[in-house]
C-alpha cells in the first residue's frame, strides 16, 4: 500500500506533462534548438584557437551541450498541475500536506524523485542522440563514467535541497517568484551553465567554491570531459556530500519551523 502511494505522488508532474503532448513537442524542439545553437557557439569560439582556459574544442563543446542537456533533469512545469508550493500557499491547500497520512517532506522528496526520473528519460535520450551524432564526446573510461555519475547524482540532490529550500521560503514570505528567479540565475551562472568557470576571473572561482551551486553541475561535467582527473575526484565528491549533509540538516530544520506556521482553521 505504502509503495503504491508513493507510486501516486511520484508520477503527479510527470502525468501532466505526459498527458499534453503539445507541451512535450515544444519542449523537444527548444531542446534541439538549445544543443544546435549552444555547439555551433563553441564551435565558432575556438574555430581559430587550440585550447583555452584548458579546454580543447571537443572538452568545450562536449561541456556545453551536457550542461544543455543537463537542465532538463529537474525543468518541469509543476504549475500545470497547480502543485507547486507556491500556489498551495495562495489557495490556502498546504494545509493537506499536513492533514495527510504521507508527512509532508515525504511528499515533497517522493514527487520530486517523479519528475527528477522523468528528466533524466529526456536527458539521456539526448544524450545518446548527441553521442551518436558526434556532438558530444563519450567518457574517456569505464571509471570516468562511473565517477561522473556518482558525482552527478550528488549534485541533483545538492539542487534538490537548495530548490526545496526555496520553496520552503514561502512559509514565512508566502511568495517566492523573486527568490526563484535568482536562484535560477545564480545556479546557472555559478554552476557553469552559462559558461565553464574556468572562463571566469580567479576571484569568481574562488567566491563560486564556498557556495553550493558549482557542486550541482560543474564538478560533475568537468570530471566527464577530464578538466578534474580522477585522482582529485575523491575530494570533489567529499564537497559534493558535504553539501548534500549540511543542506538536508538545514531544510529538515525549516520543515519543522514551517509546521508551525501551519494554521487548520474550523479544526
Amino acid at each position: 500500500m505504502a509503495a503504491l502511494s508513493a507510486w501516486r505522488v511520484a508520477r503527479v508532474t510527470p502525468l501532466g506533462e505526459l498527458n499534453a503532448p503539445p507541451r512535450m513537442t515544444g519542449v523537444a524542439l527548444r531542446l534541439l534548438v538549445q544543443v544546435v545553437l549552444v555547439a555551433s557557439l563553441w564551435h565558432g569560439l575556438y574555430s581559430h584557437t587550440g585550447t583555452t582556459a584548458g579546454l580543447d574544442e571537443s572538452q568545450a563543446v562536449t561541456y556545453a551541450v551536457l550542461a544543455v542537456l543537463a537542465s532538463r533533469l529537474r525543468e518541469l512545469d509543476q504549475f500545470a498541475g497547480r502543485d507547486t508550493v507556491i500556489q498551495h500557499m495562495h489557495f490556502g491547500t498546504i494545509v493537506y500536506w499536513y492533514l495527510r497520512p504521507l508527512p509532508p517532506h515525504r511528499y515533497y522528496a517522493l514527487r520530486a524523485l517523479g519528475e527528477q526520473v522523468y528528466g533524466v528519460a529526456w536527458a539521456l535520450g539526448g544524450y545518446l542522440i548527441c553521442l551518436a551524432a558526434g556532438v558530444v564526446e563519450p567518457p574517456r573510461s569505464a571509471a570516468v563514467a562511473g565517477v561522473f555519475l556518482l558525482s552527478l547524482l550528488l549534485g541533483q540532490w545538492v539542487l534538490h535541497y537548495i530548490m526545496l529550500a526555496t520553496d520552503q521560503w514561502c512559509f514565512w514570505a508566502l511568495r517566492n517568484n523573486s527568490a526563484i528567479l535568482i536562484i535560477i540565475f545564480a545556479q546557472n551562472l555559478l554552476s557553469g551553465v552559462y559558461a565553464p568557470l574556468w572562463f571566469f576571473p580567479d576571484w569568481f572561482v574562488t567566491m563560486s567554491g564556498f557556495l553550493p551551486f558549482q557542486a550541482t553541475l560543474n564538478v560533475p561535467l568537468s570530471i566527464y570531459i577530464g578538466r578534474i582527473p580522477l585522482s582529485d575526484a575523491a575530494g570533489q565528491l567529499a564537497v559534493q556530500a558535504g553539501w548534500v549533509v549540511v543542506l538536508a540538516l538545514f531544510t529538515r530544520f525549516l520543515w519543522r519551523r514551517a509546521a508551525r506556521r501551519v494554521v487548520s482553521q474550523g479544526g
